[in-house]
């Protein structure tokens, strides 16, 4: 008798069907590590790069339009009528760089996903589940560093920074000047807010203790300052108040999502074999 064929079944690339989205791990299934030779790797790794350059590019449509009116802001903050420029390119140059920044800025979750996607292979279920767990906290975080750094610490350093001294000296501001030093903040900014994200994984992965984190405090507390300084663009006292002001509260608050939500649960203890 002849043998029955198996139906041949297609990649969803080939059937038009869309892939499902990938779930999260989940801890209680053994882990399985996927080894891959260092010619897969590349290829991977190429595979994500142009994902996320993708992204980028899509999301930098709509930095495009979003640069005018950014701009706008930075003038009239500036208490300008214009901005200064050095060369014709000067604008344009200016315009495409405040867009390609707001284009990274909503095409992160899409990079922070290839990125975690690409580490994973390499990671127990239980850390593939926290990593991406954290993905939602880390925009939010980054975004909202951002936001201060444009809407609190920018305004409040350029305002002093450009009175300080008026009857001596006269500044005439320079469209990319103003652009580099509100950039520099927001930036800075936007990654310094990740401080608690990086506490609770260290905590969540038992490398770190919330009990050594309040040991740690007066360390933290120095570093957070020699953070500031390298931060903001000049190393005055109130400028850095301004941006370790928030980080020291970041720490505190990381201190406790990891006491309250990263504790490792106490094992449970072996029962001792009772003799027969």
């Amino acid at each position: 008798m002849a043998r029955a064929l198996k139906p041949l079944k297609l990649p969803a690339r080939l059937t038009g069907r869309m892939p499902s989205m990938p779930r999260l791990p989940d801890p209680s299934e053994p882990d399985v590590f996927e080894e891959m030779t260092l010619l897969e790797h590349m290829i991977e790794l190429r595979d994500r790069i142009v994902k996320s350059v993708i992204a980028v590019g899509i999301a930098f449509i709509a930095g495009v339009f979003l640069a005018g009116p950014l701009l706008e802001v930075l003038r009239d903050q500036a208490n300008a009528v214009t901005l200064d420029i050095l060369s014709p390119t000067e604008p344009l140059m200016l315009y495409f760089k405040i867009a390609l920044y707001i284009a990274i800025g909503i095409a992160l979750p899409v990079i922070l996903w290839q990125l975690f996607g690409f580490l994973s292979p390499g990671l127990t279920k239980r850390e593939k589940r926290t990593l991406y767990s954290s993905l939602p906290f880390v925009t939010i975080l980054f975004l909202v560093g951002a936001g201060y750094g444009f809407y609190v610490a920018a305004p409040r350093a350029f305002d002093f920074l450009s009175n300080f001294r008026k009857d001596i000296f006269d500044w005439s501001p320079q469209g990319s000047e103003i652009v580099n030093f509100y950039l520099t903040l927001m930036v800075g900014l936007a990654f310094a807010f990740q401080l608690p994200v990086v506490m609770f994984l260290l905590a969540k992965l038992g490398l770190v203790t919330p009990r050594k984190m309040r040991e740690f405090r007066k360390y933290a507390i120095l570093l957070i300052f020699v953070a500031a300084a390298v931060i903001t663009p000049s190393s005055d006292p109130f400028n850095m108040a301004i941006v370790a002001g928030p980080l020291m509260l970041l720490y505190e608050f990381g201190i406790l999502i990891s006491y309250l939500f990263a504790r490792s649960k106490p094992k449970e203890p072996t029962p001792t074999p009772t003799p027969a």
